[in-house]
């Protein structure tokens, strides 16, 4: 048995061929899953019986099982296990005027950025192609007739560890014949591989969604100790190839920096930031994400006050900066931050059976 919504179209009538069924059927099948959002076989209605039976036979849908769903005014954080016993997070964000979804890519990360609560337990394992869309397919059907307009990759994992899997979930969400989202309304968020985003510039289909890039510090010294990954992927490197990233006039790339207090967010640095963009202003704009605090994490969210300040600042020099107030501060909201708490319990009710701590 495997997952249908591992296919995208042309492997699909491939598969189905073999199965003795029309190739044209992959449109229809895929059609009721990601138009109608219509997991079960037994209602596609325009698909015979015996061929209902056959897809029953040698497809599942789902890869996922909603575990638990928080609610907060602004968000609702869903956590979902994987076949092989895993929890995964995905968050639905409630814009003034749209909804936005962001997934994860990956159990865990092994990116290791220092203020991040999912790099505390490291990587897991990449989530395959239909792990992914499955975060969009049980929210979607759970939230109709609301539809989803948004779609972040940024949750747990680093999507550009996950490419393949990654580019084949992007290929699905903005295809006609899947869920037909514009590529301008799907972002892919990473710490800032460089061979990556190279790959990904040189992509048909990945150099047309939105680039996301943690910056989160305006030095390559300040950068490494809060981001390891900088070592091997220096901030000047970076910035030289994003820099000359093939965008279309108009689009920007998006850096991302989580303000920290005492840490990243004094005025010299907004400074600092504004030289590392220097002439391109119109190909960046930032978004300052104010640090959404864990109690295992040694950091704090700045005042409201310095945030505007470190603003204004790049305002000043001609940069595009926008405060982005994290949603679901009270919901466990920041990235592996639900899971961690699952984690946690898992691991204390094991020790429990096996003895090792006290009831």
């Amino acid at each position: 048995m495997e997952y249908i919504t591992s296919y995208n179209l042309e492997e699909l009538r491939e598969r189905l061929a073999k199965l003795g069924m029309e190739k044209y059927r992959a449109v229809q099948i895929l059609g009721w899953i990601y138009k109608k959002f219509q997991t079960d076989f037994d209602h596609m209605t325009d698909i015979s019986k015996e061929n209902r039976k056959l897809l029953k036979e040698n497809f599942f849908v789902h890869p996922l099982e909603l575990k638990e769903e928080v609610q907060a005014e602004d968000s609702t954080k869903y956590l979902f296990r994987t076949s092989d016993g895993y929890t995964v997070e995905s968050v639905l964000i409630k814009e003034r005027d749209h909804l936005t979804l962001c997934v994860s890519s990956q159990i865990g990360c092994a990116v290791g950025c220092k203020f991040c609560a999912t790099a505390i337990d490291g990587l897991v394992r990449n989530l395959r192609t239909e792990e992914i869309l499955d975060q969009f397919l049980h929210i979607q059907m759970k939230i109709l007739p609301q539809r989803i307009r948004n779609v972040v990759f940024m949750g747990m994992g680093e999507p550009l560890a996950n490419y393949e899997n990654v580019r084949k979930a992007v290929e699905i969400m903005v295809s006609p014949w899947g869920i037909d989202l514009s590529k301008r309304r799907v972002s892919v968020s990473t710490s800032g591989i460089v061979a990556q985003i190279k790959r990904m510039s040189e992509d048909p289909i990945m150099k047309e969604v939105n680039l996301a890039v943690s910056i989160n510090a305006p030095s390559q010294q300040l950068r490494e100790l809060l981001m390891p990954i900088s070592k091997t992927n220096d901030l000047s490197t970076l910035m030289k190839i994003l820099k000359d990233y093939p965008y279309p006039k108009g689009r920007r790339i998006m850096l991302e920096y989580v303000i920290i207090k005492g840490i990243n967010d004094k005025e010299e640095d907004a400074l600092s930031l504004a030289r590392l963009i220097g002439k391109y202003k119109s190909k960046f704009k930032v978004n300052l994400i104010p640090y959404n605090p864990d109690p295992d994490l040694p950091y704090e969210r700045p005042s409201l006050e310095d945030i505007y300040k470190f603003q204004k600042v790049l305002w000043e020099n001609g940069i595009s900066a926008f405060v982005r107030l994290s949603k679901g501060v009270n919901i466990f909201g920041a990235c592996g931050q639900l899971r961690k708490r699952d984690v946690i319990k898992l691991r204390e009710w094991k020790e429990e059976k096996a003895g090792l701590r006290s009831s």
